[in-house]
């Protein structure tokens, strides 16, 4: 029986979530490029970014807030923190979930901060909240998982209320320097994709017309490290010990490093940031 994609990244985490856990906490996504430049961890780094999608939401106490594809609960746990928001993150990894669950009850944030386990291909309807019902919808690198990002997007808009936004950050391959054509770029992000159950990395544009597309006004699409290559948190050095973890199937994280490093510093892969409205 042919394995879908989206069983792919599920099975991808079983392996990789403890990995990613051991090396970067709660947080699993990069930060705010000032933050990191002015010497923050890539926790506090982590949370100014998430701070700035928060902020540019207009999340407020009692609002309802979905956050797609929530890892370990680092973000989502931040953002009903800081808002006063409640938020439910959302995974098709049970293992992540728990982990999300055991660290919102750590923080003393379990009655705002729920995590359920959804289906493969639930993304593709997000069908267990009404129309109209949200108040924000937020990713943090997780889409680039998505083998249907477009229908993502359409389920978002239908989540969220007249006037409502969607805020993500996300990875993206894009040109740099001497590799401009696809032909170019893709000799490093192909690498990505097949080591990182990616089906295929999007470009910023790719994003915001996705968006549009499904009737969002597209207010941010910001490559978060423009005209540089993009490290974040993870430089070559590798002083957060990737190259040396070692674990359950630990080559699968050492290849990662491997062929991340090698885009990076091609410069064609970034991440990048939307805020798109739904109109009130």
């Amino acid at each position: 029986m042919n394995t879908s994609v989206e069983q792919q990244v599920r099975e991808y985490y079983d392996h990789a979530g403890p990995a990613y856990h051991a090396l970067m906490g709660q947080f699993w996504h990069h930060g705010d490029l000032e933050a990191e430049r002015a010497g923050l961890s890539p926790e506090e780094a982590a949370k100014a970014l998430a701070r700035k999608q928060i902020d540019a939401a207009g999340l407020r106490p009692g609002g309802t807030g979905l956050d797609f594809g929530s890892g370990v609960g680092g973000t989502a746990v931040y953002t009903a923190s800081v808002s006063g928001a409640n938020v439910v993150g959302v995974s098709n990894n049970e293992w992540l979930s728990a982990q999300a669950r055991a660290y919102a009850a750590e923080q003393g944030m379990s009655e705002r901060a729920a995590f359920l386990t959804v289906g493969d291909e639930d993304y593709k309807t997000l069908v267990a909240w009404p129309d109209g019902s949200l108040d924000v919808v937020s990713f943090y690198e997780s889409v680039c998982h998505l083998p249907e990002k477009a229908a993502f997007f359409t389920a978002a808009f239908r989540v969220l209320k007249p006037g409502a936004c969607l805020v993500g950050v996300d990875w993206i391959r894009r040109p740099f320097g001497e590799h401009l054509t696809e032909e170019q770029i893709a000799p490093f992000i192909r690498p990505v994709e097949q080591v990182i159950s990616i089906p295929k990395l999007g470009s910023l544009d790719e994003y915001r017309e996705m968006m549009s597309a499904a009737g969002f006004v597209v207010e941010v699409a910001e490559d978060l490290y423009p005209d540089v290559e993009c490290w974040g948190s993870t430089p070559p050095d590798d002083g957060q010990g990737w190259g040396e973890y070692a674990g359950e199937q630990d080559t699968v994280i050492h290849d990662g490093k491997r062929v991340l490093d090698a885009a990076r510093a091609a410069g064609v892969f970034s991440v990048a940031r939307w805020v798109a409205r739904k109109p009130a």
